[in-house]
């Protein structure tokens, strides 16, 4: 997928306490702004997204809240694209690829391999400073 993310329409931003309830928040709150942005829930990338979703922002809650005690959600959207990034203020950049079941990072290996089977891409961005990093998934609709 080539498209930029800067010229994406629509965007939505949710900052949470980085803990438990975080998870539910951002699976009510991506089915609000998809339906609000014309997506259909019953759109095939509807179901993935949001369990991609709720792996990122677990495992924010789960790794990074003694560091980042907040976790952001970020969303853009478009015609053809679905792209989102689950940010947090703790330094470790996790690998996506390369990940595989049995290594202890389940999780990753299976929001890289649903990324993949749709078509999508995934990207680990680190903040400016080292301090933080988001991963990006941008997903064609």
């Amino acid at each position: 997928m080539s498209t930029q993310l800067e010229t994406l329409p629509y965007r939505h931003v949710l900052t949470l306490p980085t803990m438990g309830s975080a998870v539910r928040i951002t699976r009510e709150t991506t089915e609000q702004v998809l339906e609000e942005w014309g997506i259909s829930r019953r759109h095939p990338s509807v179901d993935p997204a949001l369990l991609i979703l709720s792996e990122l922002v677990t495992n924010s809650v789960r790794h990074a809240a003694a560091l980042s005690p907040n976790v952001t959600v970020i969303f853009a959207g478009g015609p053809d694209t679905f792209a989102f990034a689950v940010h947090d203020r703790h330094p470790y950049q996790p690998r996506l690829y390369g990940t595989a079941i049995g290594t202890g990072s389940t999780g990753l290996a299976t929001v890289v391999e649903l990324t993949f089977q749709l078509g999508g891409t995934a990207v680990v961005r680190g903040d400016a400073d080292g301090q933080g990093k988001s991963i990006w998934v941008t997903l064609p609709l």
